[in-house]
């Protein structure tokens, strides 16, 4: 219950950047509300997942994973798992397994939310919350045949094909969330 009880409040407080977001969050809130086991794949109306865009350093580049089932470039993310007691660690863990990045930095807000349709249970939805994590300047990719088919850098402003729109607005949102934090460590 204490992973449910973290996202209902990071979702409660989350400031949605505009309406469709605002939606997906009540959306989440009220999910949360409805089901106990919300945060766990035996949820078959659907599950909160947590997920991240690794934006490198200098905030040019960020780090996809090409999903070995779907044939996609995708964020890192995936399936809460029990040890996890928030969000953010969960899609910290998730960033650190799929990448083999040390040292990532998570920004402590979701950048936004996806909802999409999965094969899990016979199908069911992820109600995906998505952060950005920083990696450090000596970031190293190093890829988990176990995790993924693929691992690279990307430029933000030129993702790869296959991928979809919703990878794409993730980038958008993460890359602008870490030059606003860069921005603002800087003026500290």
């Amino acid at each position: 219950m204490v992973l449910h009880a973290n996202a209902r409040a990071v979702l409660g407080a989350w400031i949605a950047p505009d309406a469709g977001q605002e939606e997906l969050r009540r959306s989440y809130v009220d999910h949360l509300d409805a089901h106990a086991d919300a945060m766990w794949r035996s949820c078959l109306p659907g599950h909160l997942t947590a997920s991240s865009a690794i934006v490198s350093a200098d905030g040019s580049r960020v780090a996809l994973v090409l999903h070995r089932v779907h044939r996609m470039w995708l964020q890192t993310g995936g399936h809460c798992e029990p040890e996890d007691t928030t969000l953010g660690g969960a899609a910290l863990r998730e960033a650190a397994e799929e990448s083999g990045i040390r040292g990532l930095t998570l920004l402590p807000d979701p950048v936004r939310l996806d909802r999409h349709a999965v094969p899990c249970g016979g199908g069911s939805f992820h109600l995906d919350v998505q952060y950005a994590a920083l990696a450090p300047a000596d970031a190293v990719l190093v890829r988990d045949p176990d995790e993924s088919a693929g691992l690279d850098w990307f430029p933000a402003g030129s993702l790869p094909e296959p991928t979809d729109d919703s990878v794409r607005s993730l980038v958008g949102a993460a890359v602008r969330a870490v030059r606003e934090h860069q921005g603002n460590a800087a003026a500290r």
